[in-house]
């Protein structure tokens, strides 16, 4: 009853410092859900600067945040289910497919502060890896220090979460372990060397060539051995900072502050080197060691959303590699229909290598719902509980899902569910 998977995945990264803005009305533009229908796979949301007031963050701890809950609504009537990690200000939204979860193993998150001396949470990141059919991957969402002169704290912050965010398991217990690594967020490099009227007249005529070359993180690159193997797309879209709110007009304040590319996505393959380029494959890129390879296929900003003095940003790639994983450990089976208990039964097969606990459990749950409830079986009756773990207690994951089937039992309405 599973879906069948190809050998390759979509993924789409956005990174938006939101400046402690409230959420907008709509972001069906920037999830790119105006030009598709729900086909990509996993969305990954990193956003720095959310509202970190002290009160707010105390409401955000006994309830989901306004930002994920306007994610989860216009994401979860496609299909996809959340896992997210926050630290203050710095919010990490994982989305995949509901038919992925079997295969997505291993799912952990860190943070590590780097504000004053690693004793605030405003500046930091926030790391989320899994294994995702076998191939090990490392999503990081940073925000690191702002203003022209620290470029060198940036780099210095930057190894320091790479070092400090380390993980359980054998297979990739550092970042740079993983077999894919994205790394993302307002890194805040800056245009150095240019004035403020040379770099607005080099974008206004679109001469962002100019621009690149004295751009803080290109020139990095040449000397900063953390940042090898670190790829990024070009940069074909104006500088996304900074801008006055509300509008799409760069800083007119008295700070004047310089336009910079500032929110950045960037990759990088465990021993990675360039695939075979041809006028259709270019962007994309093979790893030596896991045989996967990822192509980019778009890397933009996006004007038309005008609450803060960041513009957001988008990329999408395709990751292709041979699947290690493509059998649920466990598969589920149910009725197509529950119209009375006596439906409610649910026969599951275990693969062999699976190991069992006395603690997994089997939830049934709405396939539209937006929060973590969930509705676990239980003999004779069904009970509402708050989701608070995964199926499987050994491996803290989900290990199977069945595709939607309709309920129609007393007290429960008319819905499609998963178990």
């Amino acid at each position: 009853m599973f879906l069948f998977f190809s050998s390759s995945i979509s993924i789409h990264i956005i990174t938006w410092n939101v400046g402690s803005a409230e959420p907008p009305d709509d972001i069906t533009a920037l999830l790119g859900l105006n030009v598709g229908d729900g086909n990509t796979d996993m969305y990954i949301i990193g956003l720095q600067e959310v509202n970190s007031m002290i009160n707010k963050r105390l409401k955000d701890a006994l309830f989901t945040d306004q930002w994920s809950e306007l994610c989860m609504e216009r994401l979860s009537p496609f299909g996809y289910v959340l896992v997210s990690d926050r630290m203050q200000g710095l919010l990490l939204l994982v989305f995949a497919k509901y038919f992925h979860l079997p295969f997505l193993r291993g799912v952990q998150t860190e943070t590590t502060r780097t504000g004053l001396g690693g004793y605030w949470g405003n500046k930091g990141g926030v790391g989320a890896r899994m294994s995702v059919f076998g191939h090990t991957i490392c999503f990081v969402n940073c925000h690191l220090p702002a203003h022209m002169e620290n470029s060198d704290q940036r780099m210095e912050d930057f190894e320091s979460i790479l070092q400090q965010q380390q993980f359980e398991g054998q297979a990739a217990s550092g970042v740079l372990d993983h077999d894919v690594v994205f790394w993302f967020g307002d890194l805040n490099f800056r245009i150095n060397d240019l004035d403020i009227q040379a770099v607005k007249s080099a974008i206004d005529n679109n001469k962002f060539s100019a621009l690149l070359e004295k751009d803080q993180l290109n020139m990095a690159k040449d000397s900063e051995t953390v940042l090898e193997g670190f790829h990024e797309g070009p940069l074909k879209f104006p500088p996304t900072y900074k801008f006055d709110v509300g509008t799409n007009t760069y800083d007119t304040s008295g700070k004047k502050r310089k336009p910079a590319w500032t929110d950045r996505i960037l990759w990088r393959l465990r021993a990675t080197a360039p695939a075979a380029q041809s006028s259709e494959k270019r962007g994309s890129f093979s790893g030596l060691t896991s045989g996967t390879k990822v192509t980019q296929h778009s890397y933009q900003s996006h004007m038309e959303y005008t609450i803060s003095d960041h513009k957001p940003v988008s990329s999408i790639f395709t990751l292709q590699f041979p699947y290690k994983l493509d059998i649920p450990l466990v598969t589920i089976i149910v009725e197509d229909e529950w119209n009375s208990v006596a439906d409610a039964k649910v026969i599951f097969k275990m693969a062999p290598k699976y190991s069992r606990s006395s603690w997994d459990w089997i939830g049934l749950y709405k396939v539209t719902c937006h929060n973590t409830a969930l509705w676990v079986l239980s003999t004779p009756r069904i009970m509402q509980i708050f989701f608070d773990k995964n199926m499987s207690n050994n491996m803290n994951t989900i290990v199977g899902v069945t595709e939607p089937f309709q309920v129609m039992i007393e007290n429960l309405s008319k819905t499609k569910m998963n178990i």
